[in-house]
């Protein structure tokens, strides 16, 4: 069914424990797809989002009216052709686009969740999503692909559902949150906390917004997405439409006016709830931890074959603890590949136009498809 939002939304009437020990039923699920499911049903691809994408991964985005967030990979004739695969993704459980997330009302208070709604974890996310194949009567999925928090959530489905897909490509994560990323995210937490429209989680209630808050903890964020090359290449010293220094604290330079600009317009798209459940998933996520301190175990029932994807750029999940994940899977003699694309774009290369990227993980996904 349709929202009048054109969100297309699963209510999973299946009971779903969460890992915080509560358990939730009857609960939306919102998800879009791309393409067409052939006969087989052996062409489906099921796409992962990142900390604050959504379901719609490619095209016009029907609620922000913006080009979805993967429209350079996703499309027909590009990495992930839509012409040859059937392309699902869903909006993730505690996010802000249809999902059952916080700013949903509690039925049993009729009021609306908050902070009051459960702490979820990448696990819970995954499990809700696989609903969705039972849903499209798929048994077998030929990819799981992601980024960033879509790349967890790739290495946490295989890890959980071993025979559900061919391929596996995890690109610009690590199998758990550094110590620095928790920091991070932390920071963008108490930013949205210290809001004083935040109202302990209650804003929505009381028809404010912390949008200060949510703002500065996107523009903390996006630091963390570029690199320091790419800030220099890009903005440098550069003042903004003056000529000489203000002696003020307006934006002087065009790099201050770039982040107050991507601050001021996530608070249009986003829930400042979601965001901390979002990111507190993110910080829990720890799958050598899952498995007593072995990452390989995560991996020793699955047959599929594996693509790792890193960037050299990237200081938020570098080519390391990608790396770390190539040897988890080489000391069980699984199917892995790996590349590390040379880019000064950041952790976000994964979104941009990077060309040896695209073309990178386009040739792996067809090689792969002629191959199975």
């Amino acid at each position: 069914m349709k929202t009048k939002e054109n969100i297309k939304t699963l209510v999973i009437k299946k009971p779903l424990k969460l890992d915080c020990g509560k358990t939730i039923n009857n609960f939306p699920l919102a998800y879009e797809t791309y393409g067409s499911l052939n006969k087989s049903k052996d062409n489906a691809i099921l796409v992962f989002h990142a900390l604050t994408g959504d379901q719609f991964v490619t095209g016009i985005n029907p609620v922000t009216k913006k080009d979805g967030w993967w429209s350079y990979a996703v499309g027909p004739n590009k990495s992930i052709d839509t012409n040859k695969y059937f392309v699902i993704c869903a909006n993730v459980i505690g996010g802000c686009m249809g999902s059952f997330g916080p700013s949903h009302k509690n039925p049993d208070t009729n009021k609306i969740y908050g902070t009051d709604f459960p702490v979820i974890t990448i696990n819970d996310m995954v499990n809700a999503q696989v609903n969705l194949l039972d849903h499209f009567e798929i048994k077998k999925l030929f990819s799981v692909v992601g980024g960033s928090m879509g790349g967890m959530q790739v290495l946490q489905f295989i890890s959980n559902y071993p025979d559900k897909a061919s391929t596996v490509v995890p690109i610009a994560c690590t199998s758990s949150h550094s110590a620095q990323n928790i920091a991070f995210n932390e920071l963008g937490r108490q930013a949205i906390a210290s809001d004083h429209n935040w109202s302990d989680g209650k804003y929505l209630s009381n028809n404010t917004l912390p949008d200060k808050g949510l703002s500065v903890a996107r523009m903390a964020a996006h630091i963390t997405y570029l690199s320091k090359k790419g800030l220099q290449e890009k903005f440098g010293r550069k003042l903004q439409e003056r000529d000489a220094l203000k002696f003020g604290f307006d934006a002087d330079f065009q790099i201050e006016s770039y982040l107050r600009y991507q601050g001021s317009v996530f608070v249009d798209r986003f829930d400042a709830n979601s965001y901390l459940y979002i990111t507190r998933a993110m910080d829990y996520f720890d799958l050598v931890k899952q498995f007593d301190g072995n990452l390989s175990n995560a991996f020793k029932k699955t047959k599929a074959k594996f693509f790792v994807i890193s960037f050299t750029s990237d200081w938020l999940y570098p080519t390391q603890e990608n790396k770390d994940i190539v040897i988890a899977l080489n000391a069980i003699g699984a199917d892995v590949g790996f590349v590390e694309i040379k880019s000064d774009k950041g952790h976000d290369s994964f979104l941009l136009d990077v060309p040896d990227f695209l073309k990178t993980l386009k040739n792996f996904l067809d090689k792969s498809y002629l191959e199975r």
